[in-house]
């Protein structure tokens, strides 16, 4: 998966890119068909609280559809392992809901209204 990652008002460390990386790489073992993928992270500003939260956004990119998860933690790691169990369930749907559409029958028929033949859709 083609994954470009934007850190936001700050320079984010190899490591951490490294280990986001290689989490969202493992969403393919849910759905292959990730075309490709952007990330996200911003501290957050607000005057409110005194520890500065993680903010974790993630677009991923699949035929027909895109799939996005914003995720608030302490940690950026935190925020991606919530990101991540959240777009499994996303991949999840998507797929059942595709495999629905996919395996729907296409019947060929005749001018005078008889069913000629029957053909399955494997894919779309």
């Amino acid at each position: 998966m083609r994954l470009q990652m934007h850190a936001i008002h700050f320079d984010a460390d190899p490591k951490l890119l490294a280990f986001i990386q290689k989490k969202l790489e493992k969403l393919e073992t849910f759905y292959d068909r990730i075309t490709s993928g952007e990330v996200f992270l911003r501290l957050d500003k607000s005057e409110s609280s005194k520890i500065k939260n993680k903010i974790l956004e993630v677009k991923i990119k699949v035929p027909n559809a895109e799939l996005f998860v914003k995720e608030n933690a302490t940690s950026f790691e935190e925020a991606t392992d919530s990101a991540v169990e959240a777009l499994k369930i996303q991949l999840k749907k998507y797929k059942a809901k595709r495999q629905g559409v996919e395996n729907q029958t296409i019947r060929g028929v005749t001018n005078n209204g008889e069913v000629e033949e029957e053909i399955e859709i494997d894919e779309i």
